[in-house]
C-alpha cells in the first residue's frame, strides 16, 4: 500500500514539473511574440535635426532625439543598444543611447556631407559615405569608425560619390554603390580596400545583402531598376524593373521578398526574390525615400518625405495597415529608417507602452520644440486611404485623427514575458512542495 501511494505521489510530482515546464514555455513564446523593437526615423524635425522613435507594437511616436543637421542615413547595432545618424551637412554622427534615447557621443567623419550608414554583424565598425558637397567634386571617401573608442580608425578614398554602403552577414566585404559612374565597389574589411568594380544600372543608390550573403541587391534610379549581382562571382546576374525613381531597399529576414521605395511614383515595389518578378505594387505616401522590415518579417516601415508621415505596411497582405505622425508637427521630411533588432531584454520589457502626454514624457528639451506649441497629442494616424498635399506644395500634411489605431490598441498590449514565465513555474514549484 506504502508503494503504491510514493508511485501515485511520484506521477503527481512528475505531471506538475510537466505541466510547469510547459506553461513556462508556452509563456516564453508569449514574452517573445509580444515584444516588439522601435523604428528610428531620421527627419529634418522641428527647429533642428531629429530622429523620431517609433514603437512598432502601437506604431505610435514615443520619442524624439535632436541630432542637429540634416540626418540621413541611419542605422542600429546588432546588439540594439546604439542608434548611428549620419547628420548630413554636418561631417558627423550621432550616436543615440536606445535606453535613455540621448545623444551619447558625436564623431567627426572627417568627410563632407555624411549620407549613407551601415555596422558590421559585430558591431565594432561603422561605415559611414561623406558624399561630394558641390556639383564638380568626385573626391568622396568612405569613413570606417571603430564603435569602441567612438573616433575614425581609417579612411576609404572612393574618388567617385558614394551614396549608401551595406555589409556582408560575415563582415568581410562591403557593397557601396557608386551614384555617378555607375558602379558598385567591392571593399574588403580587413583591409579597407576595394577589390572589384561591379558595373550596374543607371545612377545607383541604394544596396541590400541577403540574409545568406549570396546575393546583392543595388537600386538604380536612373534606369528605374534593380541590379541582382552574384557575391561569389561579383557579376550582375539580373536585372528586375520597377516603378519610376527605386531609392531604399530592403529584404525581409527570410529573403524571399524585397521591397524598394519608388520616390518618383509614390509607391513600394514588392519582388520575389526565386523568380525576380515584381508581384505588388504597395501605393503609400508622396516621395517614399527610407524603407526598413521589422526583425520578424511582419512589418514595412517607409518614410514618405513629401507627406510627412511613415506608412506601414503589412507583408502578409502587402496593404498599408497604418500610418504614423508625431501630431501637429508632423515628421517633418522623414529622410531614413532603420529598426532596431529584436533582443532578449525587449522579452523582459513587456510594460504597456502608452503614447507620451508631454515633451516631459519624450525626454525632449521644450527649447528644442517651437516656443508657442507642446507636442502633446502624438497620435497615430488611423487612416488607410491616405490624402496628401499636392505635389507642388512643399509643407506636408498632418493627418491626424482623433482616434488610435484599433489594431494598434490591441498590439500594445503586451505577452506576459520571462517574468509571468518565472512566476508560473515558481507557484507550480510551491504546490508541488506541498
Amino acid at each position: 500500500m506504502e508503494e503504491i501511494t510514493c508511485n501515485k505521489k511520484y506521477q503527481e510530482h512528475t505531471l506538475i514539473r510537466v505541466l510547469g515546464i510547459t506553461a513556462l514555455l508556452i509563456l516564453i513564446l508569449i514574452g517573445v511574440a509580444g515584444a516588439a523593437p522601435f523604428a528610428y526615423v531620421s527627419s529634418l524635425g522641428v527647429d533642428t535635426g531629429t530622429v523620431f522613435v517609433i514603437d512598432t507594437a502601437t506604431d505610435n511616436v514615443t520619442a524624439l532625439v535632436p541630432v542637429g543637421g540634416w540626418p540621413a542615413g541611419v542605422t542600429v547595432n546588432p546588439a540594439g543598444t546604439k542608434v548611428y545618424v549620419a547628420t548630413g551637412f554636418d561631417p558627423t554622427v550621432s550616436i543615440i543611447d536606445t535606453a535613455t534615447n540621448k545623444v551619447s557621443d558625436t564623431v567627426n567623419t572627417g568627410g563632407s556631407y555624411p549620407w549613407g550608414v551601415a555596422v558590421n554583424p559585430t558591431g565594432t565598425r561603422v561605415y559611414v559615405t561623406n558624399r561630394y558637397s558641390i556639383a564638380d567634386n568626385d573626391s568622396n571617401s568612405i569613413s570606417v569608425i571603430d564603435t569602441a573608442t567612438n573616433s575614425v580608425a581609417a579612411t576609404i578614398n572612393m574618388g567617385i560619390s558614394t551614396v549608401n554602403v551595406a555589409v556582408t552577414p560575415d563582415g568581410k566585404k562591403i557593397y557601396a554603390a557608386n551614384s555617378r559612374n555607375n558602379t558598385t565597389s567591392v571593399i574588403d574589411a580587413v583591409t579597407n580596400k576595394v577589390t572589384a568594380t561591379v558595373p550596374v544600372g543607371d545612377h545607383p543608390t541604394d544596396v541590400a545583402v541577403s540574409p545568406d550573403g549570396n546575393k546583392v541587391y543595388i537600386t538604380n534610379t536612373g534606369s528605374n531598376d534593380v541590379s541582382v549581382i552574384d557575391t561569389a562571382t561579383n557579376k550582375v546576374t539580373a536585372t528586375v524593373s520597377v516603378e519610376d525613381g527605386p531609392g531604399d531597399i530592403a529584404i525581409t529576414p527570410d529573403g524571399t521578398k524585397i521591397y524598394v521605395a519608388d520616390w518618383q511614383s509614390n509607391n513600394v515595389s514588392v519582388i520575389d526574390t526565386v523568380t525576380n518578378k515584381v508581384t505588388a505594387t504597395v501605393p503609400v505616401g508622396k516621395q517614399p525615400m527610407g524603407i526598413a522590415v521589422t526583425p520578424d518579417g511582419k512589418k514595412v516601415y517607409v518614410t514618405n518625405a513629401k507627406s510627412g508621415n511613415v506608412s506601414v505596411i503589412d507583408t502578409a497582405t502587402n496593404k498599408v495597415t497604418a500610418t504614423v505622425n508625431a501630431g501637429k508637427y508632423t515628421i517633418n521630411y522623414p529622410t531614413k529608417v532603420a529598426i532596431r533588432p529584436l533582443t532578449d531584454s525587449d522579452m523582459t520589457d513587456q510594460s504597456v507602452r502608452a503614447t507620451p502626454s508631454s515633451t516631459e514624457d519624450m525626454g525632449v528639451e521644450e527649447t528644442n520644440l517651437s516656443s508657442s506649441e507642446k507636442i502633446n497629442d502624438i497620435k497615430l494616424n488611423n487612416s488607410n486611404n491616405n490624402s496628401y498635399n499636392d505635389t507642388n506644395n512643399s509643407e506636408p500634411e498632418n493627418g491626424n485623427s482623433s482616434g488610435e489605431n484599433e489594431s494598434s490598441k490591441n498590439n500594445s498590449i503586451p505577452g506576459f514575458g520571462l517574468l509571468g514565465s518565472l512566476t508560473c513555474l515558481y507557484g507550480g514549484w510551491k504546490f508541488r512542495k506541498k
